[in-house]
């Protein structure tokens, strides 16, 4: 494992993809919070490409947990279907709808704990939905930021809890807010996994990364 880098390193990293890209957004489309929270869950082992295809024609009907539950599962599962795994998410979509209305009075709440206790909500889609929708400096590490951040020693740690933390400590708090956006679209458009396209990036010269393309 490279070592983590030190902090006039990640200071300037940060600085340049703030310069390049000033206000980063997540790729997936939603229209509040709660349909936020219904896209990152749906978007477990599949594209944004896919989810954002599928729910187009999800929100104008189902945009807030009444109208969800209004749909019904199997309603659902007609809008979903293309993507993996439909049938599980449908029936978590509308359990945690359910719980919604129940618990939440219809609203998305803005704690990690009161969102994971929610059916198909894990860490990841909690920290999303408090970054995205309430401005929280939460870091959502999927695979892409695990690649980055090992390879190129901005975060690095043997599991995803683990370069939750690293970014946390080590990314000065002024970039925090856009912190794992910035790390995400990096993995996904730059430092991808079988062939990482070092000659584009622009934190080349910081990077620990020994294997860089030409």
């Amino acid at each position: 494992m490279v070592a983590q880098l030190d902090y006039p390193t990640m200071k300037e990293i940060f600085r340049r993809f703030a310069e390049a890209n000033p206000h980063p957004e997540g790729e997936l489309e939603h229209v509040n919070a709660f349909t936020l929270l219904v896209a990152v869950a749906l978007s477990a082992q599949a594209t944004d490409v896919g989810v954002n295809k599928a729910t187009r024609s999800l929100w104008p009907v189902a945009d807030t947990p009444q109208k969800m539950l209004a749909l019904g599962e199997e309603g659902l599962i007609e809008h979903i279907k293309s993507i993996g795994l439909y049938r599980t998410k449908a029936k978590n979509v509308i359990a945690l709808s359910r719980l919604l209305v129940e618990r939440f009075g219809g609203q998305v709440p803005s704690s990690r704990a009161a969102l994971v206790s929610l059916p198909g909500v894990g860490r990841k889609t909690a920290n999303v939905v408090l970054n995205m929708g309430w401005g929280h400096p939460a870091q959502a590490v999927d695979t892409h930021i695990f690649r980055v951040g090992n390879r190129s020693g901005i975060c690095p740690g043997k599991d995803v809890d683990v370069v939750e933390r690293a970014i946390e400590d080590n990314v000065p708090v002024e970039y925090q807010r856009h912190a794992h956006h910035w790390l995400i679209l990096h993995g996904r458009y730059i430092c991808t996994a079988r062939k990482p396209r070092c000659a584009d990036c622009l934190i080349r010269d910081l990077c620990r990364f020994e294997e860089k393309t030409a």
